[in-house]
């Protein structure tokens, strides 16, 4: 049987992806929707080549270049979420950010299953999102090659075998530079990411450290583990993207090439594995190694782990700041440096605003995090 598949943010990197590993299985999918954010050009390219029965626009600027299409459109804010809640199989949501939650809520209340690339949704969402889950096993299956590595690594196990699980990191493009060689650098340094090829958004994060920190956030609603039992390593090679450490002492370790098309394609057809080109790993001459990270220096990582401690409203608030913070540094309004020091104004100022079970009371914490995160940027200008 065909595997009903909608893609949201179909136009970017791991949507585009999705649809390579799709090209590749024709015979196995049917494409239900695809949803963008603004390119109604590629969107529409997309659309006449996979013919899904939904498409969706959440600029309604260029809906004209969508005319013409057989499929139902969907246009303007909140056309994504509308989307997810269109039954199929898989509903597999790449959209950048914040703006992801509600479609990850949408899919979840719909009954549809969810291949997550959007680690916000379980960094702003958290528990209330994992209730949406329910007690059904693989509601959500990871899509982020971490937290794929540890789904890998963990499936059979029983849960009280486990002391820790293992986040790696490839520590970016500045891991190795003293803190004052990090003072002038700017937006063309830092998106120049040494192993993989991002949207600007993730590819900041990375270099700052708090994309690390999103996932151990993540990784502690998806696997139910303490963030005192959650290491992050930073692994230059990104050969190790996770694994799971036993109470024997044990380790199990998942290991790929950098390569996208693997976590997605296991994700969007789950159990099973099916071949999608990737390079197998190379041993000969291999060296890999591990690293601990700065945290003294990307003081990204800290802040998040601790406002994942924290509960309630400061994950939302911390990844408000920081999509606020790294638009910023892009738009060159505040140096590298900045970002953590912004984030970190917001999250002092963080006041009661209650138990974060539904999409109203996380969106009224997104909004006063972005408030308050601009106001710190232009002190800091």
């Amino acid at each position: 049987m065909k595997r009903r598949l909608t893609v949201l943010g179909c136009t970017g990197s791991v949507g585009r992806q999705t649809l390579d590993v799709v090209r590749s299985y024709r015979e196995r999918f049917e494409v239900v929707g695809l949803s963008a954010h603004r390119d109604a050009e590629t969107l529409r390219q997309q659309a006449e080549e996979f013919r899904p029965e939904y498409v969706a626009l959440e600029s309604g600027d260029e809906a004209g270049l969508l005319d013409g299409l057989a499929a139902r459109k969907i246009i303007g804010p909140g056309a994504a979420a509308s989307l997810a809640e269109a039954p199929a199989d898989v509903v597999l949501n790449a959209i950048v950010g914040f703006a992801g939650l509600a479609a990850t809520v949408g899919a979840l209340e719909a009954g549809n299953m969810v291949a997550l690339a959007n680690k916000e949704s379980l960094v702003a969402g958290g528990e209330w999102v994992m209730r949406l889950a329910g007690d059904v096993d693989n509601r959500i299956i990871p899509v982020d090659s971490e937290h794929s590595a540890i789904f890998q690594c963990l499936e059979g196990k029983d849960g009280r075998e486990v002391r820790e699980v293992l986040v790696t990191a490839s520590g970016g493009p500045f891991f190795g530079y003293a803190k004052a060689d990090l003072i002038e650098v700017g937006p063309e340094s830092a998106l120049k990411h040494p192993t993989w090829r991002m949207g600007p958004k993730i590819t900041i994060d990375s270099a700052t450290m708090m994309n690390k920190g999103l996932e151990v956030i993540e990784a502690h609603h998806l696997f139910g583990v303490s963030f005192d039992n959650i290491r992050v390593a930073v692994h230059r090679q990104s050969v190790v993207h996770g694994g799971a450490i036993f109470e024997d002492g044990s380790a199990i370790l998942h290991a790929a090439l950098p390569d996208m098309r693997l976590p997605i394609s296991y994700a969007i057809l789950y159990p099973e594995r099916v071949d999608v080109g990737a390079q197998p790993v190379p041993f000969a001459n291999a060296s890999w190694t591990f690293e601990e990270p700065r945290n003294d220096v990307f003081r990204c990582l800290p802040l998040a782990v601790e406002a994942g401690r924290g509960g309630g409203p400061y994950p939302v608030a911390l990844n408000a700041a920081n999509e606020v913070a790294v638009g910023a540094f892009l738009d060159r309004r505040i140096q590298f440096l900045r970002i953590p020091e912004v984030i970190e104004e917001v999250l002092e100022a963080v006041p009661e605003f209650g138990t974060m079970q539904s999409m109203e009371a996380i969106v009224a914490v997104d909004s006063w995090g972005r408030d308050e995160a601009e106001r710190a940027v232009r002190r800091a200008r």
